[in-house]
């Protein structure tokens, strides 16, 4: 009997033809989804158990309201002493971060895959990666403040070596995908790895690497709060000093100047981006529309838009200072000023680099062998699971709110540019205010615990995750989302069969990035009454415990390790 495909009316073709092969999911596919499934149920089961509530937070609002009646006029310190603490602060900050990028360039060349000179040197870069990023910057200033005493070189050290660890993953990521022609060029060419590198490799990820340094710029900016309560210098030791004298109205006062401060360096980074980059890619937050209108332009005519010089070679020797020159070339000199500012600010004793290797042995010490000393193992280990499952919720209670605002706040998905650029400052102003003071504020609401760290991490989670995920969605291809509008998709429909289908890899990355993250705010939190192990490291640096502080961050780094195991495989299984 023979078997006849006869074409049906809607233009498919009947019988066994038109039967198409059932595409076969892979079992390690399906033990990632499980897993992923497993680790939503951990993050809700922790919400629960925490015994948070939208309605007990709104209930607490009283709290609020009678501490700031309690509290009075809102304080400054004086005009002079303000405008120096906030040059200091942001001087350490610029420097530890230029430190962190310097330092990460060879570990991200020894960690990307492809210019690795083996798997042994890149096991090792990684690990070193994720070894710095897991040691919280406190801890690392408890230590410099033992070797260098009070000042601006702790922080500087503590926020340099803490950022390695993300920096390099960034740069080793951005180093993975580049276009591998002009760098095998090269070296076909005869020329060094040296030579492969800052002729081939560079260039490409450039770009790459100055966004990212100026978004960790803006992340230590944040994070330099909390530095003040082991003696660094700068706004956030003068923060914890009317904190502990229990002057809530200049602690509050100083507090709100560092959440304008952080909004001020986002608009800043944002239009650096915009002028050094110069691509419309690179800067696409309603910031940037306003400081850059050429970027207004569509992305492919901007593209396709060469200057007159680059017209022949001859041209391209002789290149003349068009506006474009002379400014990014001004840019640079003051970005070069600026620098030099920020050291002169700062006050290094350079001296001290020198004699403080004597003292590296004395103080390793003290940290070592780590112990739990007089607390009880499972007393610690139950401590540092609260820390996981105050993450855990954190992370689950900032997924959809920041997918809802993340996806208003990318062109491709915003149904007007009005909606986008509330979406886009929204972002902007949540991600201005840092973690500690969200729990500093909470804990007056809620009283001391759980709830007051999660509330912080998932809004402070909101401004981040949001913006990686409008920048991915932004990112996707535009082909399918034209296709589904050709044949009168709706937005909606474009959105959910399009858009976030090509996202969802870049979403759980992100996700798995934010719980990373949040591991280690979570325990920053603790320090000032936000649950979990941080109470613990706190007592144990100001009790100069220093062994427990040791094991506290082996914990940690343990845990990260982990996380980061399961964002690899992840990203791996649903590439």
């Amino acid at each position: 009997m023979t078997v006849v495909a006869t074409p049906r009316r809607d233009g498919h073709v009947g019988g066994l033809l038109s039967r198409a092969p059932k595409h076969r999911i892979s079992p390690e596919r399906v033990a990632a989804s499980l897993t992923l499934i497993a680790l939503v149920g951990l993050g809700i089961a922790s919400l629960v158990q925490s015994g948070f509530s939208l309605a007990g937070v709104f209930q607490s609002w009283g709290n609020a309201q009678r501490f700031m009646t309690r509290v009075g006029a809102i304080t400054f310190p004086e005009p002079g002493d303000l405008l120096w603490q906030i040059a200091l602060t942001v001087g350490l900050v610029l420097v530890g971060t230029l430190v962190a990028a310097v330092l990460s360039v060879p570990i991200a060349y020894l960690a990307a895959a492809n210019t690795t000179p083996g798997p042994a040197w890149r096991g090792l870069a990684r690990f070193l990666g994720v070894l710095t990023r897991s040691i919280p910057d406190v801890v690392l200033a408890m230590a410099f403040v033992l070797m260098f005493s009070l000042g601006t070189l702790p922080g500087i050290l503590a926020i340099g070596i803490h950022s390695i660890g993300m920096i390099s993953k960034m740069f080793a990521d951005a180093i993975e995908q580049i276009d591998e022609g002009p760098r095998l060029a090269i070296r076909a060419a005869g020329g060094t790895r040296l030579q492969q590198f800052t002729a081939g490799v560079l260039p490409q990820v450039l770009p790459s690497w100055v966004a990212t340094v100026l978004h960790r710029n803006d992340i230590n900016l944040r994070g330099s709060v909390v530095l003040g309560y082991v003696g660094v210098a700068g706004l956030g030791l003068e923060m914890s000093y009317a904190f502990k004298a229990l002057n809530y109205g200049r602690g509050l006062g100083i507090a709100l100047v560092i959440f304008v401060l952080c909004v001020v360096m986002e608009i800043i980074s944002s239009a650096v981006r915009g002028a050094m980059l110069g691509e419309t890619a690179q800067a696409r937050s309603w910031i940037d529309r306003i400081l850059h209108p050429r970027m207004r332009r569509d992305d492919a005519s901007a593209a396709a838009a060469k200057p007159a010089w680059a017209a022949s070679p001859a041209a391209a020797v002789r290149r003349p200072w068009t506006r474009e020159r002379r400014r990014n070339t001004i840019a640079g000199w003051v970005a070069v000023a600026v620098v030099i500012g920020a050291v002169l600010v700062c006050q290094i004793q350079w001296s001290d680099l020198l004699t403080v290797w004597a003292k590296i042995p004395e103080t390793a010490a003290k940290f070592w062998p780590p112990d739990f000393g007089n607390y009880d193992a499972s007393v610690m280990l139950g401590a540092m699971r609260d820390t996981i499952a105050i993450a855990l919720a954190a992370t689950v209670l900032t997924v959809v709110p920041s997918l809802l605002l993340g996806s208003f706040a990318a062109r491709n998905v915003a149904p007007n540019g009005t909606v986008r650029g509330i979406a886009r400052f929204l972002l902007v102003g949540i991600r201005g205010i840092p973690e500690l003071i969200l729990a500093i504020v909470l804990i007056v609401i809620t009283g001391l615990g759980p709830t007051a760290g999660i509330v912080a991490l998932a809004i402070g989670g909101i401004g981040l995750l949001g913006k990686l995920v409008a920048d991915s969605f932004e990112e996707v291809d535009r082909g399918p989302e034209r296709a589904l509008r050709a044949v009168g998709a709706t937005r909606l429909q474009t959105y959910t069969a399009a858009t976030v289908p090509q996202g969802t890899r870049a979403l759980i990355g992100h996700s798995f990035y934010m719980l990373d993250t949040n591991i280690r705010a979570a325990t920053i939190l603790g320090i000032v009454g936000g649950g979990g192990v941080g109470y613990y490291l706190l007592n144990a640096g100001q009790g100069s415990r220093y062994e427990v502080v040791t094991a506290i961050v082996l914990m940690i780094l343990a845990t990260v390790l982990v996380v980061e195991g399961l964002a690899m495989w992840m990203r791996r299984v649903f590439r």
